[in-house]
């Protein structure tokens, strides 16, 4: 079997259990294949809703988990896109799939050999519209400021106060909120300065955000 037909088979199983509703996220996923942005020893595993280990302690997200985020997110055409934990690019080549090509993705990693595998990645992939860059994500990236949307692909221990400030009033945030071994997603949407709203979409289990605005230590 090829991998379209993997990749078909994967969004069937997601979409029979009600996370992927979206018309713009399948076609995103119809048009980034995860195998190009797993290990090369890997790729036969791509398309099994599991996360896969990419070099550093971290990992590529499950396909669910990343449908789960993506749809919170609920991205549109032309909207400029911050995302802290780059990995290895496809969360950011999903993200600029669906901004389209007015729109942008900022991607922040704090391990350069990944910022480097996400760029070659995402090259070899066609996306051209998305900037990765390497620093501490809980600290945001000023540059694209202000954000429509914000997508935090660690563990935070509360929502990093500058994510909160780079983010438009009326742009959405999803990020994991909890302690070092189990956090709860929120979509948080910025009413006005200095408020917003939480939804949960539920537990899951995410590699921490090390950083000022994060946790101090990966343990």
């Amino acid at each position: 079997m090829g991998w379209k037909e993997q990749n078909e088979s994967l969004m069937k199983w997601i979409k029979a259990a009600g996370i992927m509703r979206s018309e713009a996220l399948e076609k995103a996923f119809r048009a980034t294949p995860r195998h190009l942005f797993v290990p090369k020893r890997l790729e036969e595993q791509a398309y099994i809703d599991e996360p896969l280990p990419i070099g550093e302690g971290q990992t590529i997200s499950q396909p669910s988990t990343v449908a789960v985020m993506t749809e919170a997110l609920d991205v549109k055409a032309g909207q400029r896109v911050l995302e802290i934990g780059t990995g290895s690019g496809w969360q950011a080549a999903l993200l600029a799939k669906m901004a389209g090509a007015g729109g942008y993705v900022w991607t922040i990693e704090r391990y350069t050999s990944l910022a480097e595998t996400a760029k070659r990645n995402l090259e070899n992939a066609g996306i051209k519209n998305v900037k990765v860059m390497v620093g501490d994500g809980s600290l945001g990236v000023k540059e694209g400021a202000p954000y429509d949307r914000i997508i935090v692909t660690a563990a935070c221990p509360d929502i990093p106060a500058p994510l909160l400030e780079q983010l438009k009033v009326g742009g959405k945030m999803v990020l994991p909120i909890g302690d070092l071994y189990t956090q709860h997603m929120f979509l948080i949407e910025k009413v006005r300065e200095g408020s917003v709203t939480r939804k949960p979409l539920g537990g899951f289990r995410f590699v921490p955000l090390v950083g000022k605005h994060g946790f101090q230590k990966e343990r």
